[in-house]
C-alpha cells in the first residue's frame, strides 16, 4: 500500500504550529488499577499524531479522557494553550474536539442524510410544526460527501450499503462539518483490507492538510509510519517515547511498543514449524 503524505519533511518541525490540544502529565484511575499515568500529549494544527501502543496499552482510556468521557484524576488538559475540564464529550465537541470510535456510532439502515446529521437536524417552521428540513440536509450531505471524495446516487440510500472506508469516511466528514479542530480517530483502519484502509489514510491525510490536528490511534506500525508526522509511544498506561518522522523506522517502533522482541520470537517457532512440516514423513 502506497500513500502519498503530501507534505514536506519540514513538517515534521513543530515550534511553528500552534497547540491545539493538550494533556499535561494526565492520569486517570480506577480504584487499585492505574490505567494510564503522568501522560503529556500535544497535538498540533496540521500534523498528524500517531498514537500507537499494544491491546491493553490504555489507548482507550486515553481516548476517553481527551474527549470528555474520562475527567482525569490528575493533570490538566488545555485547549489553544488555556486549561479546561471536559465534563462530558459535549463539552469537547464544544472545544472542537471529535471523537471517531471504532463502532462509528451510525445507524446502517438509516439514510446517509440521516447519518450525517444525526442529533445536529436542521429544521424548518417553528413551534408544533417545526420539522427536519430533508432538503437542506440531503444538499449539505451530498456536498460534504462529494468534497471528501464520494459521490453518491442518493443520500437517501442506507449507509450499511457503503463500503467500510467510506463510512469512516463519512464520520470523519460529519465531524468536521460540525466544527472539529481536532480529530481523534480510534483505530479507523483496524477492520479494513488493503484499499479501504489506503481510502481512509488518504482523507486523514487531507484533514491534517486541511488544518486540522489529528490523533491517529492504532497498533499497525505499517499504517502509521506513511503519514504520521509525530509518534507517541503508550506502554503500560506511560508515554515510553516521542519521535518526529525521519527518527524512527518500522523495527524501532515494533520494539518501543513492546511487540519486537515477541514478534521475533514468534518469527523463530513459525519457521521451526514451517520446517517440520516439509520434511518427509518417516515409514512406520
Amino acid at each position: 500500500m502506497t500513500i502519498s503524505t503530501s507534505a514536506p519533511d519540514e513538517a515534521v518541525a513543530t515550534s511553528g504550529r500552534p497547540a491545539l490540544l493538550e494533556a499535561r502529565d494526565v492520569s486517570k484511575y480506577f480504584g487499585a488499577v492505574v490505567a494510564i499515568e503522568g501522560v503529556s500529549l500535544t497535538v498540533r494544527a496540521g500534523e498528524i499524531t500517531c498514537l500507537l501502543g499494544d491491546n491493553g496499552a490504555g489507548k482507550s482510556t486515553l481516548i476517553k479522557t481527551l474527549s470528555g468521557v474520562h475527567v482525569p484524576d490528575k493533570g490538566t488538559l488545555a485547549v489553544d494553550g488555556e486549561p479546561v475540564t471536559f465534563s462530558s464529550p459535549r463539552d469537547a465537541l464544544d472545544a472542537g474536539v471529535a471523537t471517531v470510535y471504532q463502532d462509528l456510532a451510525i445507524m446502517p439502515l438509516m439514510s446517509v442524510t440521516r447519518n450525517f446529521f444525526l442529533g445536529n437536524e436542521p429544521t424548518v417552521g417553528v413551534g408544533p410544526l417545526k420539522r427536519f428540513d430533508m432538503a437542506k440536509a440531503a444538499g449539505i450531505a451530498y456536498e460534504e460527501m462529494k468534497r471528501i471524495g464520494i459521490e453518491l446516487r442518493d443520500t437517501d440510500q442506507a449507509v450499511g450499503t457503503l463500503s467500510g472506508g467510506e463510512r469512516q469516511t463519512l464520520a470523519i466528514a460529519r465531524a468536521e462539518y460540525f466544527g472539529a479542530r481536532v480529530l481523534i480517530l480510534d483505530e479507523p483502519t483496524s477492520a479494513l483490507g488493503v484499499k479501504q484502509s489506503a481510502f481512509v489514510l488518504r482523507h486523514i491525510i487531507a484533514a491534517r492538510n486541511r488544518g486540522l490536528g489529528v490523533i491517529f490511534i492504532t497498533h499497525n506500525v505499517q499504517h502509521a509510519l506513511p503519514i504520521g508526522d509525530t509518534f507517541a509511544i503508550l506502554s503500560r498506561g506511560r508515554i515510553s517515547g516521542n519521535f518526529v518522522r525521519g527518527q524512527i523506522d518500522a523495527e524501532r517502533l515494533h520494539s518501543e511498543m513492546g511487540g519486537g522482541d515477541e514478534l521475533n520470537e514468534l518469527s523463530r517457532e513459525l519457521a521451526a514449524l514451517a520446517a517440520a512440516e516439509r520434511r518427509p514423513a518417516v515409514p512406520h
